[in-house]
């Protein structure tokens, strides 16, 4: 089954879950584009505080704890059988993440809405302002579903196999650094950014196409693949957009922002 999910396939669909992860990394928050309309039944969900834990020696947004997401999942209803759908209301960064997140967590059958809420009103689908009440489900979450790499094994890739930087190329370059405190890249790393994965509307490229741009940079699986970014979040997007390609490849869920924490650690810049 295809990780994504059509604006006209959702329309006809029941009995899915569906959650809003928009989100904004400079502002406004997303709770104030869900509260403006959202797809009706949708849960909101922060990427903040429900998909990430507290920032700190982890990253700027290391995973969430057990107990955090197990909340959330019974806030919505989402159990072990569910048909997860998520959105965002851009290009499908948080909803990635989210995806990421809830699969990590025991949740087999999530996909993201091609396109997001820009896809859901250009087909027809309304919007609502309804807040639905939070559900009373029973679900007990498993962690470690997911491969996900730490610093080390990051590294390892890098010198092994293809480390995608789903950033900026002035970021991977080190030439500026809006968000940390160091700028530049892990060595061995090379720069996908994770834009290039959708189209002018959001919706993700066509897979024969994804599978084009990620083998002309490597990544076309016959050596180990995964990717990084700032803080985990986009990286989740170039591992999404590396599936639809058929590429199997694990999340530095850290990312840059844990990398840079210990000073041991080498940093390289430039673009190539």
């Amino acid at each position: 089954m295809s990780p994504l999910i059509t604006a006209a396939e959702l329309r006809a669909a029941t009995g899915l879950v569906v959650l809003d992860a928009t989100w904004n990394l400079m502002g406004p928050p997303g709770r104030e584009a869900y509260d403006a309309g959202h797809v009706p039944g949708a849960y909101f969900v922060d990427l903040d505080t429900e998909l990430a834990g507290p920032p700190g020696a982890g990253g700027r947004h290391p995973l969430p704890s057990a107990s955090v997401v197990e909340a959330l999942l019974r806030r919505t209803g989402i159990d072990g059988d569910s048909a997860v759908v998520v959105y965002d209301a851009a290009n499908s960064m948080a909803a990635a993440r989210a995806r990421f997140v809830l699969r990590y967590f025991g949740v087999e059958n999530v996909r993201v809405l091609d396109g997001g809420l820009a896809a859901w009103k250009a087909a027809g689908g309304e919007v609502s302002a309804e807040v639905p009440a939070d559900a009373k489900g029973e679900f007990v979450t498993a962690g470690g579903s997911l491969q996900v790499l730490d610093a080390e094994g990051a590294a390892e890739i890098a010198s092994t196999g293809v480390l995608l930087d789903a950033r900026a190329p002035e970021r991977f370059a080190g030439e500026v650094e809006p968000m940390d405190k160091v700028a530049g890249h892990i060595p061995g790393a090379v720069n996908a950014p994770t834009t290039g994965n959708v189209a002018e509307d959001g919706r993700f490229l066509p897979a024969d196409e994804l599978r084009e741009r990620f083998a002309k940079l490597g990544a076309d699986g016959s050596q180990p693949v995964a990717a990084y970014c700032g803080s985990g979040v986009t990286a989740a997007h170039e591992a999404l957009a590396l599936e639809i390609a058929g590429v199997d490849a694990p999340v530095y869920v850290g990312s840059w922002s844990e990398w840079i924490t210990d000073p041991e650690r080498p940093v390289a810049t430039g673009r190539d």
